[in-house]
């Protein structure tokens, strides 16, 4: 809390990490944290984002992120069918989100995973002949518990009840994320200056690239 009793959240001008969706944005909403629910709901409102187009859903965003031409963040509660073991469905009334290559570990500060990545692009039409579109997003979960750095999948339980998002124009501008000022203070630890880049891979990442693959499919 800030001076004046109000509820500071994580995320510099709302430039949120990887690693404060997950374990600050995602864990308080899942655990229902009362004196923070508020402000979450406020900034990452909770949506059936799949009965909408992506570019409708800016009209929808939280309010520090209203206006935003580049990015909206949500929580997607879990789907009946999921509850059942199925698979999610992600067809809107013009297309359908399409996930792209392997889901990937994130990692926090100290290396400790903290939950799983998952990207997917929106295509136009039906499947198998849909026309890819510029949209994408970004879906992570949360793992029950934070643990060591991994080379091998030890079945990690996920938090399922809910996941977040962020959806995203692809482009080849410096976008939000890469624009966090250097120096900014996140959990004790001052941030490293984000490199420059297009808005394909966030900058303030806590998703180690160099890491080994590991196969989470079964866990989403």
């Amino acid at each position: 809390m800030d001076e004046f009793g109000e509820v500071v959240t994580p995320g510099f001008r709302f430039y949120p990490t990887e690693e404060e969706l997950i374990t600050f944005y995602l864990k308080h909403k899942i655990h229902g944290t009362t004196r923070l629910l508020q402000d979450i709901d406020r900034i990452i409102p909770e949506l059936h984002i799949y009965g909408f187009e992506p570019w409708d859903l800016s009209q929808y965003a939280g309010e520090r992120c209203q206006g935003d031409l580049e990015q909206w963040f949500f929580f997607i509660p879990r789907q009946e069918k999921e509850t059942k073991g199925g698979r999610p469905c992600r067809l809107t009334s013009s297309g359908y989100w399409k996930a792209t290559g392997s889901p990937s570990i994130v990692y926090s500060w100290n290396n400790r995973a903290i939950g799983v990545k998952r990207t997917m692009v929106f295509y136009s039409g039906r499947a198998p002949s849909g026309t890819k579109t510029k949209w994408k997003m970004n879906e992570y979960k949360a793992f029950q518990e934070d643990h060591p750095f991994i080379r091998t999948n030890p079945g990690l339980e996920l938090m399922e009840e809910l996941s977040l998002c962020r959806v995203y124009v692809k482009s080849n501008s410096l976008r939000t994320f890469d624009r966090r000022p250097t120096g900014v203070v996140i959990n004790g630890q001052v941030g490293i200056s984000p490199g420059l880049g297009t808005n394909e891979n966030h900058a303030s990442t806590s998703t180690h690239p160099t890491y080994p693959s590991i196969h989470v499919n079964e866990l989403i």
